[in-house]
């Protein structure tokens, strides 16, 4: 647990826009954490200026696992490792996460520090991501969407570090128009919502982030 009192969670948003969905579900993640006893650290990639690109001063030695990265990488690392649990929350991109999120993992959770050891230092923290997709419900792609992002990351990025939970959130429907792509490749472009039914759709996107904070905090493993 961190050096305060109560847990912290770091609440990752990975958007260019302050205005978005994306941040705008991020806000409203960290409000239900907070509400749940957590102390909250809120990372706004872009706000924050970070540069996803990978550079020599942070490629890893495959060499030399304490190898010294960047002063601007280790206050990152130092980050993770004061939050008891880790919320990214991000559009989901190509069935995938944005670059500015790819790129903070790629520097960030580095050779030495989050993997690389017989004892992850990151063992026993908790993921939750939560990925807004345009695809509607019950667009047959959301199914595949969801197994590529849990193989990805659930398996392929926080099992590999050594988390002990980690949870995929598809929030579907995030686009204000609905659109779905047809066995043909055509795009299909629905009317936006207004008015009342407008906020109702917003409404129901808030309670369904609100409900998987609740359904991940409800899952946390039991004590070994």
């Amino acid at each position: 647990m961190s050096q305060n009192s109560s847990p912290t969670a770091l609440v990752v948003v990975a958007h260019h826009r302050s205005d978005s969905l994306t941040a705008h579900t991020a806000r409203r993640a960290a409000a239900r954490l907070q509400a749940a006893g957590y102390h909250i650290d809120l990372l706004d990639l872009h706000a924050e200026g970070f540069d996803p690109r990978m550079n020599a001063e942070d490629q890893p030695d495959w060499s030399n696992r304490e190898k010294a990265y960047s002063k601007e990488v280790h206050a990152h690392m130092q980050r993770i490792l004061d939050a008891d649990v880790v919320v990214a929350v991000f559009p989901v991109y190509w069935q995938s996460v944005p670059a500015l999120l790819k790129g903070w993992i790629d520097r960030v959770w580095n050779y030495g520090f989050a993997y690389g050891r017989s004892k992850p230092r990151l063992a026993g923290k908790r993921m939750l991501w939560l990925g807004l997709a345009g695809a509607t419900a019950d667009d047959p792609i959301a199914h595949g969407m969801r197994s590529v992002l849990e193989v990805g990351l659930s398996e392929g990025i926080a099992g590999y570090c050594g988390f002990s939970q980690s949870t995929v959130g598809l929030l579907l429907d995030a686009e204000e128009r609905p659109q779905r792509v047809d066995a043909q490749g055509n795009l299909h472009v629905g009317d936006a919502a207004v008015g009342a039914e407008r906020e109702a759709q917003y409404a129901d996107f808030d309670r369904r982030t609100v409900q998987f904070v609740d359904d991940f905090l409800a899952d946390e493993p039991a004590a070994a």
